[in-house]
Formats: structure tokens, sequence, C-alpha cells
């Protein structure tokens, strides 16, 4: 989690409006997650079954937790400038390299080398932390620092073990690494709400990019006939929809409310709203792009009902994130984005049912909708365009 030099309110910084930038540095440490988080999308591709979805989500869930907590740190030291933090970075970098490419076997033969790889980027991320903040925010590690070490520590004693014993050490491991900041509290950390906000658009505009290399992988192979050009246009309009559903408004609208509080409260919303509600939208995106991998690999045949419960089920997912964003920021919810959630989730039966291409198309039709709708309708979004 990050910090400022300063606690209980904002910085000088802030003060006059300045935004810390997100650096080059910064930009290339989320490379390793991009990689990352195509591993996540082939290793569902490959487990289409309950067990192999709830494992997808568990691997996105340890990835993200890692991206979150460099996130806070990178906000609070200075890596680019200090060239032992330098190196400790692009150490973790290494080692999370080795945590994307044991993700297709982390339940398997690579299990205990994606414990040890995780558990050193954690490791390397605390002690960073530990030494370079100031005192205030050094406490605040040391208080988080069984949770966030424990946990990734529990992951690496999973991988010697398999069935539902190693499915249980990964819940805990997760419970308890997602836990410490909620049970302890974030006070001692504080974030630059300019760059904290930046760097969550861009690490959205990295799970985005994944759904449209799903678009070229499902077509891999494939003649580009005239279902296969259609379908990959109805891929990309849904994903650009996406976009704008977050980008149009909705990040502008969280950003001012992060940027007006100030002390502990913002620390704890940008834990909340940030650190927890976005892996809801990362992780819908995935599911999505699993959806559009499979549309396009199999264009004229039903979903399976994994493929599509990713499909309409993550569309769905996709918007409860974006309501639990506004509720946690606002205090209130979009009703025409929960309408939209409902219709989503019906059509998950009806997607097993009909070409695949006609479910892509019919959850693409309903999402551009809704973003149509509210530019030029929706008068909350006009106070955020406008003011």
């Amino acid at each position: 989690m990050g910090a400022n030099e300063s606690s209980g309110s904002k910085s000088d910084d802030d003060a006059v409006g300045h935004v810390q930038d997100v650096t080059p540095l910064e930009l290339f440490f989320d490379l390793v997650f991009v990689f990352a988080f195509t591993q996540v999308t082939g290793f569902l591709v490959q487990h289409q079954t309950w067990t192999g979805m709830a494992r997808g989500a568990a691997l996105l869930a340890a990835l993200w937790w890692a991206w979150v907590t460099y996130s806070w740190l990178t906000g609070a030291v200075p890596a680019e400038e200090r060239l032992p933090a330098r190196l400790v970075i692009l150490t973790a970098m290494a080692a999370m390299l080795i945590v994307g490419l044991a993700v297709p076997r982390a339940f398997g033969g690579d299990a205990v080398l994606f414990g040890i790889a995780y558990f050193v980027v954690r490791l390397l991320h605390v002690g960073l932390y530990a030494v370079a903040t100031p005192p205030e925010t050094h406490d605040a590690v040391l208080r988080a620092a069984p949770g966030f070490l424990g946990g990734p520590a529990l992951l690496a004693v999973a991988g010697f073990f398999d069935g539902p014993i190693q499915g249980i050490l990964w819940a805990v491991a997760l419970a308890v690494d997602y836990g410490i900041v909620f049970v302890r509290g974030v006070e001692g950390f504080h974030v630059n709400a300019g760059h904290f906000v930046e760097r969550h658009r861009l690490v959205l505009i990295v799970a985005l990019g994944e759904s449209l290399v799903a678009i070229g992988v499902g077509a891999e192979g494939v003649p580009l006939d005239t279902e296969i050009v259609l379908a990959a246009l109805f891929g990309i309009a849904l994903v650009s929809t996406l976009w704008w559903l977050y980008f149009d408004y909705v990040v502008l609208a969280a950003e001012h409310t992060l940027a007006s509080t100030s002390g502990h409260e913002q620390s704890r919303l940008a834990r909340d709203s940030y650190s927890y509600i976005h892996l809801l939208m990362v992780g819908s995106i995935i599911f999505i792009a699993l959806g559009i991998e499979q549309t396009l690999a199999h264009v004229g045949e039903p979903l399976g009902t994994i493929a599509a419960v990713a499909l309409c089920g993550g569309g769905a997912l996709y918007l409860i994130g974006h309501n639990a964003f506004r509720y946690r920021d606002h205090g209130n919810i979009s009703l025409e984005r929960l309408v939209v959630t409902a219709v989503a989730l019906v059509l998950i039966p009806v997607a097993v049912r009909i070409p695949a291409i006609v479910a892509l198309g019919a959850i693409t039709l309903l999402f551009t909708g809704l973003a149509a709708y509210e530019t030029m309708e929706n008068d909350y979004r006009s106070r955020f365009r406008t003011g």
C-alpha cells in the first residue's frame, strides 16, 4: 500500500493540484502482469470446468493482489530515482515472470515453483516498503506484514499438496492476504489520488487489451470468412463498450471523490474502491475474454456452459463491479446498469442454445445500447462530463 510524507491530510503536492506522474518503471513493471493475465486466460481455456473456473479466479486474485500491493508501494517510494529501490523492483519483475510462467501448471507440476516465486515477489515488496518509507508507514507495513507474507507462504505450502487440501490452503491464503488490511486497517498508508487512479486506469487498459488478444487467439488457424470477421467486429465492439462504460464518466466521478477526501478516510476509500472492488472489473474482463475466444473458435456452434457463463456472466459481473464502485464512492447505484446486469444473466441459458456468434452479438448489442443511453440521457454522467 502507498504513502505520502504527511499523515492525516493530503500532501502539499495534492494541495496545489500536483499529480504524481506514472513513471516509466511502473509501466515497465506492469508488462509482466500483462503476460500473467494472458496466462490466466490460457489457463481458463484449457480448464473449462467449474473447478477450472474456481482455480482461474484464485490465480487471478493472487496476481491482482501482487499488483495492488506494488501499486501502493511505487506511489510511495520513488524507485526510479533510487538505485537500490529500482533494483528491488526489477528483481520482483523477474520473480513475477516466473510466477506467470508457472500459471498453467500452478495447481500441478509447477505448484511449488509458483508458490515460492510468488512469495519472493511479496517478500521484496514488504522489505522495500518497510525500509524506504517514513515511520508511520513503516509501522503500517509491519502491521500488515503477517498477512502480506503469511498468505503467500501458505501458497508455497499448498504446492506440496493436491486435491481438497490444496484448495483449502489456497482459500485460507487468499483470505489472510486480502483480509489483513481490512481487519487491521490502512491507517498509516496514504495515496496521491491522481497517481493512484491513473495506475488503475492503466491496469484496466491492460485487462481490456487481453480481451483484444483473445480475438486473435480465437481466430488463429481459422479461415477469415464472413462469420469470423463479423464475430471479430462484435468482439472489438464489446471491448470498446467496456472501455466506454468505465472511462466515459465512472472513473472521473471516482477520482473526484478520492481527491476530495483525505487522511485515513482517503486510504480506506482507496482500499475498498480500487484494491478490492476493481478486482471484480478486471476479473470480469478476463472471463469475457474467454467467452470471446470461444466464440471465435466455435463461431457457428452454441457456447458451452462455462463459456456462456464467462461471456454473459462476466458482463454481469463487470456491471456489478461498477455499481459496487459507485455505491462505495457515492452511496447510490445505476438502475440502468442494474437492469442490464439482470438481462445479461438471463442470457446465459439462451447462449448455450443459439450459435455463439448470435450470443456475442446479443451481449454486444445490450452493452452498446446501455452506453448509448447513458451518453445521451444520463444526468449523473452529464454532471461529471461537463462539471
